[in-house]
């Protein structure tokens, strides 16, 4: 009997899934267009319905939301009790949210600055796609590296 290191099973996740898991994490990363060149800002974010809601500041970020390009917003998280982590990754629209009673009593009430500064305005991503993975995560020994060869190269 061989014995065999188990293969890593990758899972694609429908978009009800992508939803729940994203619906448990406060903290994404939302990529942009900027000056014709990607960029990508952490930020925290929380769902509405089937969309995501941010806050943030005037300056690079809301301007580059607000320009009309798309974005795409990606998360992940991982359960270290069963070694299966997920992503999943928004590609939309985003506009500036219209500040009502009602949205300030509800979404806006989740939503806090981690940076100080003004952050007083709230942007909503509207989805064109959601796409998502769950997949087990290799144990480190099966990563077939050695640092060895890195670490010598380093000397050299």
């Amino acid at each position: 009997m061989e014995n065999k290191p188990s293969t890593p099973t990758t899972e694609a996740l429908n978009a009800d899934d992508c939803w729940r898991v994203l619906r448990g994490v406060a903290l994404g990363r939302l990529a942009v267009c900027v000056d014709e060149r990607p960029e990508i800002f952490p930020l925290n974010f929380r769902t509405d319905q089937e969309t995501i809601v941010f806050r943030t500041g005037p300056g690079t970020k809301l301007s580059a939301v607000l320009n009309g390009s798309p974005v795409a917003l990606e998360a992940d998280g991982i359960n270290s009790r069963t070694n299966v982590a997920w992503s999943v990754v928004v590609k939309g629209h985003a506009t500036e949210v219209d500040q009502t009673d009602e949205f300030r009593a509800t979404v806006a009430q989740l939503l806090f600055p981690w940076n100080p500064g003004t952050k007083d305005h709230f942007v909503r991503i509207t989805p064109d796609a959601i796409t998502g993975r769950r997949f087990t995560i290799a144990l480190p020994q099966t990563w077939e590296i050695t640092l060895d060869d890195a670490t010598r190269a380093g000397f050299e």
